[in-house]
């Protein structure tokens, strides 16, 4: 992977490998953390240092004091370092965080995942998505929905066959 690119050889990357990862009958926080754990063991592949809940250059709301903190930081050599957030819901704050993350000299990637769709957020942030759906209060990605059920019946009332045409 080239480190001097602009960030997007970067995201492509990490969507490639997050297209992977699969999940079915978690809950919202299960499949946050799988897609957390996923990210972390990339950065780890890449040679990076990997950060979980690392300190955000943004502040914590009032009343709260400090920072806030980021779900994944990766610390790279020849590159700036990476600032990753994950959420299935579009936070105004999450946006926020990034942007202070990218003017700090960060690449500032948001892994977005749930049913979409997906806005894309201000320049220079970066955006990953994995789509995942909600059936029964439990989230799947797609390739691991159950197959629906089908019924034995056949169709009642007048069924016409029709003519086939010569090809």
């Amino acid at each position: 992977m080239d480190d001097a690119d602009d960030g997007t050889g970067t995201a492509r990357s990490l969507a490639a490998h997050l297209a992977d990862v699969t999940f079915a009958d978690l809950t919202e926080s299960q499949a946050t953390a799988r897609l957390v754990d996923a990210i972390a063991a990339w950065g780890e592949a890449q040679g990076w240092r990997v950060y979980r809940r690392a300190p955000s250059v943004f502040p914590l709301p009032a009343p709260l004091r400090g920072n806030s903190v980021l779900d994944v930081a990766c610390a790279r050599p020849g590159g700036p370092p990476i600032a990753i957030e994950v959420d299935r819901s579009d936070r105004q704050r999450t946006v926020d965080k990034l942007l202070a993350e990218a003017a700090a000299g960060r690449l500032a990637i948001w892994v977005r995942w749930g049913a979409g769709p997906f806005t894309p957020p201000p320049l220079p942030l970066h955006l990953v998505t994995r789509e995942a759906v909600r059936r029964s209060g439990k989230w799947h990605t797609a390739a691991d929905l159950p197959a629906p059920e089908h019924s034995d019946r056949l169709p009642s009332g007048n069924i016409a066959e029709l003519p086939l045409e010569d090809a």
